[in-house]
């Protein structure tokens, strides 16, 4: 289990813009473009985002300003994700202290049959606690009850952890594409799961997100 705090996962909404953004910079520091949240939650119909977040139980204006101290460089500190909380402790913009932390963010895109897992990303103090796992079930999930015949990713070519979470979960690399990422030109890896709604795919994904749930203490 994430701490003594309960992990879930849900649909992204306009409110967590400011912590989704402080995520994203940490794990996609430029040259990598800045997304345009709010377009892509009020105009694109092929766009998904999930976030993963722990409920905060005792001192919710620490565990978040702790939490900010993890994204980014030390100037981040005094950036939109902390002054967004000041904001919010003070009365300035509301009267209660939000009650979530937004630990990572999923990006998903439908399109003819294809689910394109785009992104995933977890705060760097969270990372190796499960909290990408439980995302990637989630994309799997949304993928299913959507009924995508099959699924899509790209990712770094050195980025062994995460290639082999893929592989666990049925994904299998299909190519190179080279000097995909701007930041490094380096080359990316096309993963593939095919057949997501089948019986067989169905039943090891039934069995590796039980094994995730006993492992973490944490539903799926």
């Amino acid at each position: 289990m994430v701490g003594a705090m309960t992990l879930s996962v849900r649909p992204m909404e306009l409110e967590d813009i400011p912590h989704v953004s402080g995520i994203e910079r940490e794990a996609f520091p430029p040259p990598w473009p800045a997304t345009n949240f709010r377009r892509e939650l009020t105009v694109s119909s092929l766009t998904h985002y999930l976030v993963a977040y722990e409920e905060l139980h005792e001192n919710p204006a620490t565990e978040l300003e702790d939490a900010d101290c993890n994204v980014g460089s030390s100037g981040s500190k005094l950036g939109t994700l902390r002054a967004s909380f000041r904001r919010l402790f003070r009365g300035e913009a509301a009267e209660v202290a939000p009650t979530q932390l937004i630990l990572g963010f999923a990006a998903i895109w439908f399109m003819a049959g294809e689910a394109h897992l785009a992104n995933i990303a977890v705060r760097e103090a969270y990372r190796q606690r499960g909290v990408g796992e439980l995302l990637l079930i989630s994309v799997i999930k949304l993928a299913i009850e959507r009924d995508a015949r099959f699924i899509t990713l790209e990712v770094r070519l050195t980025n062994k952890t995460a290639r082999a979470l893929y592989k666990k979960y049925g994904f299998v690399e299909a190519g190179i594409r080279h000097g995909y990422y701007t930041d490094n030109r380096e080359d990316a890896v096309l993963m593939t799961a095919d057949g997501v709604t089948s019986a067989p795919f169905e039943q090891n994904f039934l069995m590796l997100s039980q094994g995730y749930a006993q492992k973490w203490g944490i539903r799926v």
